[in-house]
This record gives C-alpha cells, sequence and structure tokens, in this order.
C-alpha cells in the first residue's frame, strides 16, 4: 500500500503546481458520536480514524466550539481534523462553522464516514452524491446546501437482520472485525495524506477498492 501512495505522491510532483500549491489546508471532519458508549462502534468509524491519525502522528485533539479539533502539517499542507461535538444526526452546523472559521474552500472538505452499503472494510472516495440515508450526511448536504462535497466511506456492511439496523450501526465492532481493523485504520490514514498531497483525482484512483 506505500508504494501505492509514493506513485501517487510522484504522479502529481510531476503536474505542474496543480491546486495544492494555491490552496494548502484542509478539513478532515469525521462523523460520529461524542461519549464513551459510541466510542467502539460502527457508526463511529469517522471518529476513529481520526483518532488511529493522531495516535500515530503523535496530534492532539482539544475541545473547542462545536467539536474536538487538531492541526497536523505535512509537506506545506496543514490538515485541520474536526471531530463534532454535535452528534451524528446535526454535524452540519459544525463542518460549516470551521470551514468559514478556518477559511477552507468546499473543495478541500473531506467527510470520514461509515456506510452500510459497502462490505466491510471496503474503502471508497467520492466527490460527490446523496446522502444514502446517513443522517450526518443529510445535516451536511442541508447545512452546506450542496451533494458536491469529498467524502471517504469506509464500510460497515449490512449483516444485519430486519428492523436491527440502528442496533448494528449502534453496536460494536465484533472480534473478527477488530483483528482486521488496524490494517485498514491504516491505509485510511495513507488517504487522507494523499487527499492534501495528491489531491482527490489522484487518491481516488490509487485507492479506490484496495
Amino acid at each position: 500500500m506505500r508504494n501505492i501512495l509514493n506513485w501517487i505522491f510522484k504522479k502529481n510532483n510531476k503536474t505542474s503546481t496543480e491546486e495544492g500549491i494555491r490552496m494548502k489546508k484542509f478539513l478532515i471532519v469525521g462523523l460520529g458520536n461524542i461519549g464513551d458508549k459510541y466510542s467502539n462502534t460502527r457508526h463511529n468509524i469517522g471518529f476513529k480514524i481520526l483518532d488511529h491519525f493522531a495516535l500515530k502522528e503523535d496530534v492532539t485533539f482539544v475541545t473547542q466550539k462545536l467539536g474536538d479539533k487538531a492541526t497536523f502539517k505535512l509537506k506545506g499542507r496543514t490538515f485541520v481534523f474536526l471531530k463534532p461535538s454535535t452528534y451524528m444526526n446535526l454535524s452540519g452546523k459544525a463542518v460549516k462553522y470551521w470551514m468559514e472559521k478556518e477559511k477552507i474552500p468546499l473543495e478541500n472538505l473531506l467527510v470520514v464516514t461509515d456506510d452500510l452499503n459497502l462490505p466491510f472494510g471496503s474503502l471508497r472516495l467520492k466527490i460527490k452524491g446523496s446522502d444514502g440515508g446517513h443522517n450526518g450526511l443529510k445535516d451536511l448536504q442541508d447545512k452546506l446546501n450542496t451533494t458536491k462535497y469529498n467524502r471517504f466511506r469506509f464500510g460497515i456492511s449490512d449483516a444485519f437482520s430486519t428492523g436491527r439496523q440502528v442496533d448494528y450501526v449502534l453496536g460494536d465492532w465484533d472480534a473478527q472485525e477488530t483483528e482486521k481493523l488496524t490494517e485498514r485504520l491504516d491505509v485510511s490514514i495513507d488517504i487522507i495524506k494523499s487527499f492534501g498531497l495528491a489531491g482527490m483525482n489522484h487518491t481516488m484512483n490509487g485507492f479506490n477498492g484496495k
């Protein structure tokens, strides 16, 4: 996987200065619910990925208005990480506030979220799309007034029986999933770095389906 990341970076360096030189600040939002009872649930994979990034890169989150926020710098880029404290269904308020506060353009926003429609551990990046029934994305669409924003979807599968969807997404990872999570979280870090360094298109080409 590291070879893919290196290939993307090299390819990007060969292409003019691209938009990355013009806009070097990025907002990476992990969707989730605050509180210990939600910390290891499938629905909180957005928080989990940002926490894993923070652990690997020695980044510290600080509680600020509407969420926990951290900053990470890499090769001239600034990554602003946000874990909204508004609860999942009102995520858009925090995202809009920090986009305006940090003066980050829409194209430099990446929203990390769970997806029931993808097999467990599948990683997909999209530039636009519907909310797919996801209440966090629904609120984002409402507050940003657009469906055209970058999203990084982490598959949690739909392995639940009829009428048990809420219990499933708010349930903890099982033992088999937990065993495989670390490798998937490491790849997720590479995806976030690539988004800032190489751009969304190169990142989609390099990581979708991996």
